[in-house]
């Protein structure tokens, strides 16, 4: 009984180690893949990104500027966060349009049009199109090209000052937050996600159209 007992332990010693080996492993794994998310994968996402607005511009050229859904529609600036990067504004707002690139809610205003246009992008992994999104200050401008002129925004609403819920689509209205009344202005809302880690968390700037520029 007693030989069989420390046989026991040593089993369960062991399995114990291997269990512990397996789990610092996933940890280190898991540790990596969030790396490559926030860093590794930023260079490669931003050279991908600059291949896709130089081949939107080449269709502008041939004259193709049609809308296709997940697709590259119109390019985005924001001086505001000191980034000379230019994205790609593609058409949707699911995980693939929003790798590298912006989303556009489809049946928001168009570019420069009266109502609110609507995008999404990320700020953290996906190439950070948004990178130092929570010191947009007021008064700094958003630039939407599209293939016959470029539009200037500039920001009313930080998006440090506000936060909503997931569900709270009140903020993609024509006239955010006032469903009822028609709209006057050309708005532009940008959203992302609030936090590091998924939550139901929802950042939100607005915008208003101050600058056109015909090409």
């Amino acid at each position: 009984m007693e030989e069989l007992a420390v046989v026991t332990t040593r089993s369960r010693s062991r399995v114990g180690l291997v269990v512990a080996v397996v789990v610092v492993l996933g940890v280190l794994a898991g540790g990596g893949y969030l790396a490559w998310q926030a860093w590794g994968s930023v260079g490669p996402t931003r050279a991908e990104a600059v291949r896709e607005v130089a081949g939107l511009r080449t269709r502008w050229e041939a004259g193709d500027a049609a809308l296709r859904p997940g697709e590259a529609a119109w390019i985005v600036r924001i001086p505001a966060s000191g980034e000379t990067v230019e994205w790609p504004v593609r058409v949707g707002v699911d995980a693939p349009q929003l790798d590298g690139g912006l989303g556009w809610y489809p049946g928001s205003a168009l570019p420069g049009e009266v109502g609110n246009l609507a995008m999404a992008g990320r700020w953290f992994t996906g190439g950070e199109p948004l990178r130092g999104w929570f010191d947009l200050p007021v008064g700094g401008v958003i630039e939407v090209e599209t293939e016959s002129a470029t539009f200037t925004y500039t920001i009313t609403s930080a998006p440090a000052s506000l936060t909503v819920g997931r569900d709270d689509s009140w903020v993609l209205d024509p006239v955010p937050g006032r469903p009822d009344q028609p709209p006057t202005q050309a708005l532009l809302t940008l959203t992302t996600h609030e936090d590091l880690v998924p939550t139901g968390d929802v950042s939100v700037a607005f915008a208003v159209l101050t600058g056109t520029e015909k090409k």
